[in-house]
């Protein structure tokens, strides 16, 4: 029998392959991959654009692979169609790769007032299942993001590390180098031995809550339109990507 890998082990091997320079806007990103009916693609680039510019998700920054094409080991079927979107532990990579300690702790569902975050009120820890706790939460149809870009409240997905609090500025700058980046995925940045949305951080820590990557998968889902995510599915070159306005559908 095979031994269980818990996700955390995934995520940590791929947030140190993450090569992305948010000041040059090059490098490799990790994507999640979706799968969906070719008819349906135009209606569900749709949906992402209102996630994208809704501040619903990590990047803008899209591909799609037709029919025929392979990316990774994902091969696209006929009449089927893949799309390639940012996923969050991306920002995990690159404070790794600017030498700050990161530990990513959990995944789960924010609650969403007037479009200031309250709290999680459902949480997975990596450390302890195999598979993303966003897919879980996605799949239990927790989310309202459609309510919330109609509204400003409603919960939609998102995720928590953290990092050393000695390293707060420099977490500031590389996150800032992030946003001006299009990467304007960030929720919260927690105040050294504080709480974050209603999770405790450990001693000497502060927390990081960042908007998942499967926003608009579950806004998707939400408008009954069936969509198939493989999350943290690889690294690809952000080159190979374009901004969602400018997709050729």
């Amino acid at each position: 029998m095979a031994d269980l890998m818990f996700i955390i082990s995934r995520i940590e091997n791929m947030m140190y392959e993450v090569t992305f320079d948010p000041a040059k806007r090059k490098g490799k990103i990790i994507v999640n991959i979706s799968i969906v009916n070719e008819s349906d693609l135009k209606k569900i680039i749709g949906l992402f654009r209102q996630a994208v510019h809704s501040g619903l998700a990590v990047s803008p920054f899209m591909k799609i692979i037709r029919a025929g094409e392979k990316i990774g080991n994902v091969k696209i079927e006929a009449k089927k169609a893949g799309i390639a979107s940012a996923c969050s532990i991306t920002i995990d990579g690159v404070l790794l790769k600017a030498g700050i300690p990161v530990k990513p702790k959990l995944g789960g569902v924010v609650e969403i007032h007037e479009g200031s975050p309250l709290r999680f009120t459902d949480v997975l820890t990596y450390d302890s299942t195999t598979i993303d706790p966003l897919d879980v939460f996605m799949s239990q149809e927790l989310t309202s993001v459609t309510h919330m870009i109609n509204t400003g409240s409603g919960k939609i997905l998102a995720n928590m590390r953290e990092s050393p609090m000695s390293a707060r500025n420099k977490i500031e700058l590389v996150l800032d180098s992030l946003v001006n980046a299009g990467f304007s995925c960030i929720l919260e940045v927690g105040e050294p031995n504080n709480d974050i949305l209603g999770v405790q951080v450990g001693r000497d820590k502060m927390g990081i809550a960042v908007i998942g990557g499967t926003n608009p998968m579950a806004l998707v889902q939400e408008n009954d339109i069936e969509i198939d995510t493989r999350e943290l599915s690889i690294l690809l070159d952000i080159e190979e990507m374009v901004h969602i306005d400018e997709l050729k559908i």
